[in-house]
Order: C-alpha cells, then structure tokens, then sequence
C-alpha cells in the first residue's frame, strides 16, 4: 500500500504538494497531524534529507506526538528530523551561535515567578510605584513589544511623546540590563533573540536557511509578529514552506497572535497553493452544523464548512439555571447519571468556561457528588515552593550570574543571612558592576559584610563544590547531592506535618522526572534538563487516562477532545466577555465566536451549553442575558433540558464507583445543608429598602431588598438604566441619596 492510499483526497493533495509556499486550511478534527506526518514520510521518499526537514509546533504534546508519529512513519533516520516547539527548536539555535551577540551559551530561561522579582528590582531601583506601574502589567507590555519585535531602543524612540509610555521605557531598559548581566533570557527573547541573531548575522541565517530547506508549521493562526519574521526569514531561500492552521481557531490575539499571519498568508508568500481540510473525524453531524451556524456569522475569515460522515448524534443540550449554583448541580448530577446508568467514564467528561474563577462552584458541586476531577490551570507542579527551591539550586549550579536563583537560594534552608545582608550584597554588586555570586566568593573582603561573611563564605563554596561534581553526576545525583548537603528534606521531616509530607511527596516526583529524562534522552545534561523543565506547559501535564473529568478554560482545551463536554456560563458579558463587548472593536467579538467554536468542536459525542439568570461575579450578582452564541445555533439543532431536583440531603459516596470525599470536604458538605447566613458584623447601613442609592457604574437607584450574606449585606437595587443589580453593600461601596 502506498504511503497516501488512506488518505482522503485533499488530504493526499496536501501530502503530495511538496513545493513550494503551501497554506492547509484545516479544520478542527480534520486530521492535520496525518497529513503532516505523511508530508514528511513522503519527502523522505522523494530523497529529501532527514535534516533538511523542520516542523514546528506550539506545545510539546503537540511535537511529543508528532515526533512518535514520524519515527513510526519514517523509522531509521528520523532523528534528524527537527520536530519541536518554536522556543525549543530557537534555544537549540541560541546555544550554539548565542555568543555572536553577546550572550553567554550557559544562559537560563526565566519563568514567569523569576521575571516578576527582576521586575520588581527594577521598579524599587527606579523608585517606582508600583501600583502605577505593576509588575505584571509591564511585563505584559514589554511581552507585547518583543512580540512585535520593537527593541529597547525603537520603543523608547515612540515612547517620546507620552509620558506613561518614556516611563516604561525606562524600565524596558532596566530589565533588559538586569537579564544580560543575569545571562538570562526570559520566554519572549528566545524567539526574538533568535531573529535578533539572524538579523544582524546574515552568515548563521544562512546556515539553517540550507539546513531547513523544507519546513512545516503547526497551528499557523497563533503566531505572532515575531513567529512569523521567524519563519519568514528562515523560508525566505527556498520558499518550501507548508503552514497548517484554522483561522476559525484564533483565539490567542490577546497574547500577541496575529491572524492576519494566516489571512494574507498568500499576499506574503506568492504563488501560494491553498488547500482546504474541511472533513471532520472526531464529532457528529449535528456538534457540526452548530459549530458552522456559529462560526459563519464571523466576517474576518477564509470561506469553510466542515463535513462528516459521522452519524447524525444527539441533540445539543442547553440548560438555563436560576445561578451559578443550579448551572454547577446540574453538571454534577448529570455527570454522575452518564456514569451510574450509561456505564460512562469520568475520563469522557470536560468541564469548560470562560474564566478560571467560574470553576470554585464547579468544583463544590463535583465534591459534593464525590466526582473525582482535575484542574488545568491551577498551581502548577514547577511553582510549588520546594519545586522552585531544588530548580533554583540547579540554575544557581549551572549558571552562577544567574542573580534570580541564587538570591532565592540563599537563605534556604535557613542559615541565619537576612535580608539586611542580601541588600547590601546587591549593594556591592551593583557598585562593582558584578553579579550577586562574585561577590559572596570574595565577602570577606569588604568591610559591610564582615559580620556575615563566614556565612556567605560557606555558601558559595557549597555552590562551587557542586559545580565541580556537576560534570560526573546526573541530573538526579545532583539533586539527592543537595538534598545531602543542604539538609532540605530533613528539615521537613523535622517539621511532620501533613503540608511537609506532601511537599517531600513531590521533591520525590521531581527526582521521578529527572529519572525519566535520563531514560528518555540519549545525551543527558543539566542544560537539557533545565530547558525541558522551563519550556513545560500546564497542557503537557494532561494525561488523558486518568479516570477524572477535567475542569479548564476554554482557551487551555483546544486540541484536546473529549466524548462529553459541558461549555458553561454562556451569558452576554460573561462569554462573550464584558470587555469584547464594550470595546467598540467587531474584531474583539469575533474573536469570542472563534473561542466559542473551538469549545463546540472539542465535543465528540454529546455537548451541553449551560447558562445562568444570574451570577455573583467580583461581589456583585449580575443578571445576563443568554449569549448570543446560543441565539445562533439553529433551534432544530438543540434541546432545552429540565432543571435538576434539588437534593434534600447529601448522597452517600458510592465507593465502588466514586472516590471517597476528604474528610475537610465531608465537613464542608454537611455544614452547607444545614448552615444559616448569620447577621453581618461591623456593618452599619445608611439606607434600607426603598431608598434612593448612588452606584459608581450604574448611577441612582432604589433598594429593594436588603438580606445577610456573610460579613456584608446583599442589597437588591433597581437602576432605571440597567435594571436590578445585587451588590454587596460594601464592596459596591453604596452611598445613600
């Protein structure tokens, strides 16, 4: 049989047009990885060399299981394919040609935790406020900036007429200083660097321009301006170019992807071949024609409609709850009746909604039921504390300059040297023009830090020591070797509690994964591990046989699928959001129905809408309107489905089926049948029912009703303009007329 008898026709087209610029219209579930996989095969077999080949992808799931697709395809010389992620394969790029501007091989990545202290360092030298200008929100704008490719020195040059923005340059300055001297580059410079490089050194750009001769790139919709000049460059030569993508997916513009990549992708690329993937495989018919309804009332898009010879399936299921509670309880229990008397999973359940802080009455509700379940997107497993901690001794160990780790390190566990200490090292450092580890090597020397030198001292010859073993240990000596001589699960075992328990349990997960690299990994370093670790994604961690649902954002599911799935909070201002909505940018909404038809389109067998009259969002009840997004599904596509009864009491556990509750979430459970909302404390209102009241958002209006909730009163006022609102009394910060 040949390599594309199975494939459908477009399929086979996409496989056989190896030349040339190429854009694949692929729809969701239509097969795209088959059809880059067997592109590949297919090349090799036309005597195309193994490392001429490049195929990027935007998570390493995604090249995990494009890489075991190869190999299986392709067999014996296929690790020389580059399959990888656009930061992996640009860190293999950097670690070898780095030092051409400027940087030192050994340099780190800084995660998200590591870029907010060197943030923070900046603001405090600046002697910023930082509630003007907050770490996270100029991270997100010099994020934005690197994502379109703008230097230091091109923003301070826009940044010239307002003030807000010459401030922010500023800091741009300052932390961009901070990384070098730290030689670390945080998640954007690695794509950015990588053009840097190729930019201002033609020669390398022209070694991998002959290298990659042919390249494929995955989910092409989510690039950004920097991906895209990646890739442009990269292609320029031999214009070998496939791009595979959905424009109906692009849901990531709020993070910098642009979709006008996609859209014009054939203005860039002349003579472009445009083929369209529009055969489903993963949902039925009637999951189908409502994601089309939806979809096509998007204008920025290329023409397409997905098909299938799947069967016709079961009606969407919409349900309207009277809060946020009704919409949880119903999930629950339908959940539980798919598995009691269908004989389902609970592996074939997601759970998906717009916000992350939609899922606390979710995850009540799951408890109460017993339903065994998992959270993407909650702390994850490299930002646990004792994580951290062991991390940064290893970054510390392989890069000394890297000021971030070693600072974090320092004191931990505790050897009795301040903060008072630790400010006048970076004192020191900062006058000498040295990084923080130079200076405790030579602390005995300086007169403000006679008093704790002995200490510092000690330190770093610890660090030194395990440098020097670094080259004849692994990964997982190295960390049971600090673990020895930092004393840092002794001390936790000292502790016996339950929370030091279970962060031995995953200091001894980490040593799991390092093991694991090992075995997995031909030539395994310290570098490779670190790379792996910083380059990891809360989807990687999914395993998809786990018997749990699973909770998450709508934007964390896209490329997962699931037989059921439940899309919840489908509410004017809740999704689409408040902020689309009142932007006055179409686009802004557009993007929503696109995030809306990648929900639709994860579901394989049965999908539920749910959405609710009304729901406590930041403190305040709000009542919306059902989205518009269920108004444009066709009525003979849906079924509107009965309210649940409301428990009396709390079920037992089936234990044979369903995981026992913990005994805080028993407590919890039985508390909640029989508690009564007590008279707030320390609240004195200045109006009661009738009055006229002032709202900063909604203007004058009348109270009509006034109960207890908690620490503060929930005040039901009607607005003539936005109708009634309950709000929390304080928090909503009332005022009588």
């Amino acid at each position: 049989m040949h390599l594309v008898d199975h494939l459908n026709p477009m399929q086979k087209e996409g496989v056989l047009q190896s030349k040339g610029p190429v854009l694949l219209l692929a729809g969701a579930g239509s097969g795209k990885t088959r059809v880059l996989t067997h592109r590949i095969a297919y090349l090799i077999e036309q005597g195309v060399a193994p490392w001429n080949i490049m195929a990027i992808t935007f998570t390493n799931k995604a090249s995990k299981e494009m890489r075991e697709r190869v190999d299986a395809l392709v067999g014996q010389g296929s690790e020389d394919i580059w399959v990888s992620t656009f930061h992996s394969s640009c860190v293999r790029i950097l670690r070898r040609d780095i030092e051409k501007i400027g940087y030192d091989k050994n340099f780190v990545i800084y995660d998200m935790d590591d870029q907010e202290k060197v943030m923070r360092e900046c603001l405090k030298e600046l002697d910023f406020n930082e509630k003007l200008f907050t770490p996270k929100g100029v991270m997100g704008e010099i994020s934005a900036q690197k994502n379109e490719l703008i230097s230091v020195g091109e923003y301070t040059k826009r940044a010239a007429i307002d003030f807000r923005m010459s401030q922010i340059a500023k800091i741009y300055a300052l932390y961009q200083k901070k990384l070098h001297s730290n030689n670390a580059l945080d998640f954007d410079d690695l794509i950015f660097k990588t053009v840097e490089l190729f930019t201002l050194r033609p020669d390398v750009l022209t070694v991998y321009q002959e290298k990659f001769r042919y390249i494929m790139v995955d989910e092409y919709q989510d690039t950004n301006t920097a991906q895209y000049q990646l890739v442009k460059l990269l292609a320029s030569k031999y214009q070998n170019l496939c791009v595979v993508g959905d424009d109906d997916q692009s849901i990531y513009g709020w993070r910098g992807a642009n979709i006008r990549n996609i859209l014009d992708f054939e203005k860039d690329f002349k003579n472009t071949k445009v083929i369209k993937l529009e055969q489903n495989y993963r949902s039925t018919k009637t999951i189908l024609e409502a994601a089309n309804a939806v979809i096509q009332n998007n204008i920025s898009r290329k023409p397409k409609a997905l098909w299938t010879e799947n069967e016709e399936g079961k009606s969407i299921r919409i349900f309207k709850g009277m809060n946020e509670y009704e919409e949880a309880q119903y999930a629950a229990e339908e959940i539980v009746r798919q598995v009691e008397e269908e004989g389902r999973e609970y592996k074939d359940f997601a759970i998906l909604y717009r916000t992350n802080a939609q899922s606390r009455v979710l995850e009540e509700h799951l408890l109460r039921k017993t339903i065994p379940y998992r959270l993407l997107g909650g702390v994850r497993f490299y930002e646990r504390k004792e994580i951290k901690d062991i991390m940064s001794y290893l970054k510390a160990i392989y890069n000394p300059a890297d000021d971030i780790a070693v600072k974090r390190i320092i004191n931990i566990p505790k050897r009795g040297i301040g903060d008072t200490t630790i400010d006048k090292v970076m004192k020191q450092a900062a006058a000498t023009e040295s990084n923080f580890f130079d200076v405790l090597t030579y602390s005995d020397e300086i007169p403000d830090l006679q008093r704790s030198a002995k200490k510092l001292k000690e330190f770093s010859k610890m660090l030194i020591t395990l440098q020097v073993r670094v080259e004849t240990m692994s990964v997982v000596d190295l960390i049971e070797e600090i673990l020895n001589i930092t004393g840092y699960v002794r001390e936790l075992e000292l502790e016996n509690t339950e929370e030091a328990r279970g962060r031995i349990d995953n200091i001894k997960e980490l040593i799991s994964k390092a093991a694991d690299y090992k075995k997995r990994v031909d030539e395994p370093s310290l570098t490779g591990f670190l790379e792996e670790v910083s380059l990891v994604a809360d989807i990687d961690n999914y395993q998809e046989n786990a018997n749990s649902i699973v909770l998450m954002t709508l934007h964390s599911a896209k490329g997962l699928e699931f037989p059921y799935v439940f899309m919840t909070g489908l509410e004017e201002g809740i999704f689409p959001s408040y902020r689309s909505m009142t932007s006055g940018e179409e686009k802004d909404v557009e993007e929503e129905r696109r995030l809306c038809y990648v929900g639709i389109t994860r579901a394989r067998e049965v999908l539920y809408i749910t959405h609710a009259q009304s729901r406590m969002l930041r403190g305040m009840t709000q009542y919306n309107s059902p989205s518009r997004f269920i108004r444009e599904i066709p009525e003979h596509f849906v079924e509107e489905t009965k309210k649940p009864v409301v428990e009396k009491s709390v079920p037992k556990a089936n234990t044979t089926t369903r995981k026992a509750l913990p005994v805080q979430a028993r407590k919890f459970v039985q508390n909640a049948n029989t508690f009564t909302m007590p008279t707030p404390k320390n609240v004195v209102l200045n109006f009661g029912q009738g009055d006229a009241v002032q709202h900063k958002k909604f203007g004058v209006g009348t109270v009509q009703a006034i109960q207890p909730a908690g620490a503060d009163y929930e005040v039901t006022v009607f607005f003539p303009q936005s109708g009634a609102k309950k709000l929390m009394a304080q928090f909503s910060n009332l005022k009588s007329v």
